[in-house]
């Protein structure tokens, strides 16, 4: 749950209990609290403070946090109304637990309880999927919730979208790709159960190309996939070394790279299709970043076929799928997940893949902030988007590309 200044200014009672305090080697103060530690103490001893960006909030968090950026917890430790509080603990925690240590020894010079949660979110995330009821107990109660509680806002999409388009055949063998994130988790169960329910004959792989995960990452996948009861077949590849010293446009590298290890890969077991899980508001958000970004109107298509390997495919079977419903279930069972490991970004669809090296991570959270703050006012305007893409009126445009040709209204008049 996020708080704004005033939520937390109103509430900071409660008794003190102090962080580790000790020297360490290097003459900083060992500021540090394990995951274990935290799950120890009650939630009014401390105040527990997200300092990583919105983006990486909404796709998990610990539950009970405060969302401020390093730079507002700095002005925060100074401020004389601020919400800070000095009597109880302040735990801070980022992606890794890099960030919040020297943040933690700031607040302590400043004479607050303060510490760094080790490992950040990925180590408490890890902690917290461990400590999940393992086994088929856990899976059960996930599938069964697909089956019937969550069927209408999950099972029925990704049945509609791939009957729409076509996107299985008889007989066809698709790789379903996991990255780790909670789309390509949720994509994987669900093509578990239209493989059971469904009208089509099909096989099924679930691959996972580890690019150069760090430990921890690589931890998380394979205890939910275990969790979940996705038997993934991992691949590694040297991509994140391989694009870590190229100064010039290294997400867009990074991201061809890693579409050309999946197809490849793919193809070598045997599939005719790679599985992405780019979901509905993904499809909108990219329609409209190129309007506004870059001067011209395209799709995020259903399905593509590959120019580099030919005979495969690529299906986007969430595509009728809303990432608030995706963030529900993953909510409603516990579930923790990586947004991405990237060295260079934290985000994955968010990554900067224009081949002019520009970042769109940004652009794309501005984009979802513009879509919210319209729904006030259009209530239908991720649907209305989204129609937009299947309902252009091709003669009434001053120009349109086709097979790379442009052409011009002129050339018809």
């Amino acid at each position: 749950m996020l708080y704004n200044v005033a939520d937390c200014c109103l509430d900071m009672g409660i008794a003190q209990a102090s962080c580790a305090g000790k020297s360490r080697k290097d003459g900083h103060m060992n500021s540090e609290i394990t995951p274990q530690e935290l799950n120890a103490l009650h939630p009014q001893e401390y105040m527990l403070i997200d300092t990583r960006t919105q983006e990486e909030y909404e796709h998990g968090f610990i539950p009970g946090c405060v969302l401020f950026t390093p730079d507002q917890v700095r002005h925060f430790a100074d401020a004389a109304l601020t919400p800070l509080p000095k009597d109880k603990k302040i735990i801070l925690y980022c992606k890794y637990g890099t960030i919040t240590r020297d943040l933690a020894e700031y607040l302590i010079e400043k004479g607050y309880d303060a510490c760094s949660l080790s490992g950040g979110y990925g180590a408490w995330a890890l902690d917290a999927i461990k400590n999940e009821a393992q086994g088929d107990k856990k899976r059960q109660e996930i599938e069964n919730g697909i089956q019937k509680k969550l069927h209408a806002a999950l099972l029925n999409p990704f049945a509609r979208a791939v009957l729409k388009y076509q996107m299985i055949a008889d007989g066809d063998k698709i790789a379903v790709c996991i990255s780790g994130g909670k789309d390509s988790m949720l994509m994987a169960k669900l093509f578990q159960e239209f493989q059971v329910h469904g009208q089509r004959r099909f096989d099924l792989v679930f691959l996972c190309m580890d690019p150069g995960y760090n430990e921890a990452n690589r931890h998380i996948i394979e205890s939910n996939a275990k969790l979940l009861g996705i038997p993934v077949t991992f691949f590694e590849t040297s991509i994140f070394d391989a694009v870590y010293n190229i100064r010039t446009s290294p997400c867009y590298l990074c991201a061809r790279m890693r579409r050309g290890y999946l197809y490849k890969k793919a193809r070598e077991l045997g599939c005719n299709k790679i599985a992405l899980g780019h979901h509905f508001d993904d499809v909108i958000e990219t329609a409209l970043m190129g309007m506004l970004n870059s001067g011209q109107f395209n799709a995020m298509m259903p399905k593509l076929k590959s120019t580099s390997y030919p005979g495969m495919e690529l299906i986007r079977p969430l595509y009728f799928v809303r990432e608030d419903d995706i963030k529900r279930w993953r909510d409603y069972y516990g579930l923790h997940f990586i947004q991405c490991a990237c060295h260079f970004t934290d985000t994955c669809t968010t990554c900067a893949v224009n081949p002019d090296g520009s970042h769109t991570g940004s652009k794309r959270v501005m984009t979802k902030m513009l879509i919210a703050q319209l729904r006030k006012d259009i209530p239908d305007v991720e649907t209305n988007i989204f129609h937009a893409t299947e309902n252009v009126t091709v003669d009434q445009l001053l120009g349109y590309k086709y097979k790379g040709k442009k052409h011009s209204f002129l050339d018809e008049y």
